[in-house]
């Protein structure tokens, strides 16, 4: 018997269970920890936090070697979508008010396999993975986390570690607004125009390449010290955002198949007019007021908030022939999947811009805060061997 597909691979060897690193007597490991919200002092190394144990027979236990810092990381430093996230980690409300600290931040995640649950078939200890952490779990800055096998993948046999942990979180954010809401693709991409507000980010960085292998004409909005970035990555027209009114600068090129936007504050305001109307052009924005809603009006009035915001912003663009819609990570072992074999092909590359070391974690959170990204900041975590 034979079945193909990722969740699909049968064994004749039956259940693959490693009992080795589970039954030591081992109970604690090294990791950057906050205690509570706030700015960068919060941030505390310790030797003794929990070392991470499989609940569920579909998780597995990763040794990370290097992990990636993004703008998430800081936001929810500072408490930014607690209410939600405490939801989704505790549906019931059985826990009380802050027990989710000691809490691990870092969403990118590049190590190995070290424990598979029962269930788990596609992995097996010793493989070389990849996974974009959702928020909602404790996080890579950690000797080992533990994650769903369906959040893991493979990691691309070309990169190193470090490399790899650039591109999980901002490779699932970008698939999933450029894929999953914009409605492009591999198959549908070729000739249609986009449009990236904020190009030289970590989003920004993975999407040009992205949307580029697949054939679209890719315009970008950067500062001009970006530019070269920004080109050798595909970028087909660059607009300097400090050269004057970017708005204007882009009102003399022809109109856009899809705008995905970075930045937020006021561009919605002017972005979706550069969209050809009644022809299915949308606007995908990743800077939402959803995780503030609920922060502060609370979850159930928050999403109510959320969805008449929404609601109001689809219909109005809606009566000028163009799509308004939010952007969100959404985690998706498939979709690394995916993207691995983009960048093995090397159709994707990494764009890191600094590598920290362990012990120099805070100062990778100064980095991301400061803003200007050029790609991606990652934390080594382990030396490895094979490096």
């Amino acid at each position: 018997m034979l079945m193909c597909g990722r969740w699909l691979v049968c064994s004749l060897r039956g259940q693959y269970r490693s009992f080795s690193f589970s039954a030591s007597r081992r109970t604690v490991m090294p990791a950057w920890v906050i205690d509570k919200y706030g700015k960068n002092e919060v941030l505390r190394f310790t030797k003794n936090a929990a070392l991470p144990i499989i609940h569920y027979p579909n998780e597995v236990i990763v040794k990370v070697h290097a992990a990636g810092i993004n703008p998430i990381d800081i936001s929810m430093r500072g408490g930014y979508g607690a209410a939600t996230m405490a939801m989704k980690r505790d549906p019931l409300n059985i826990n009380q008010a802050g027990s989710e600290f000691p809490l691990i931040l870092g969403r990118d995640v590049s190590g190995e396999i070290m424990e598979c649950g029962l269930d788990v078939k596609y992995f097996k200890p010793g493989d070389e993975v990849w996974a974009a952490v959702p928020p909602w779990k404790q996080g890579g800055l950690a000797e080992f986390v533990v994650l769903s096998a369906n959040e893991v993948s493979h990691k691309p046999k070309s990169l190193r570690h470090v490399e790899a942990a650039s591109i999980p979180y901002v490779a699932a954010t970008a698939w999933s607004a450029i894929v999953n809401t914009g409605g492009l693709n591999k198959d549908n991409c070729a000739k249609k125009r986009v449009l990236i507000l904020g190009g030289s980010g970590g989003v920004g960085t993975f999407a040009i390449q992205m949307i580029k292998a697949w054939g679209a004409h890719v315009t970008v909005t950067c500062s001009q010290n970006a530019e070269r970035l920004v080109r050798d990555l595909g970028a087909d027209d660059v607009v300097d955002y400090t050269a004057g009114p970017v708005e204007k600068q882009l009102q003399t090129l022809e109109k856009f198949d899809l705008i995905l936007d970075n930045i937020g504050g006021e561009t919605e305001k002017w972005a979706l007019d550069l969209l050809k109307p009644w022809n299915g052009a949308k606007y995908v924005t990743l800077l939402t007021p959803f995780l503030h809603n609920t922060d502060q009006l609370g979850l159930a009035d928050g999403m109510m908030q959320s969805g008449v915001t929404i609601g109001c912003k689809v219909l109005k663009h809606l009566r000028k022939g163009v799509h308004y819609r939010w952007g969100f990570f959404a985690p998706s072992g498939s979709t690394l999947d995916e993207i691995s074999e983009m960048v093995d092909s090397g159709k994707v590359r990494p764009v890191v811009e600094e590598v920290f070391s362990f012990a120099k974690v805070p100062q990778a959170f100064q980095k991301v805060e400061q803003g200007h990204a050029r790609g991606k900041t990652v934390v080594s975590i382990t030396e490895d061997q094979k490096e």
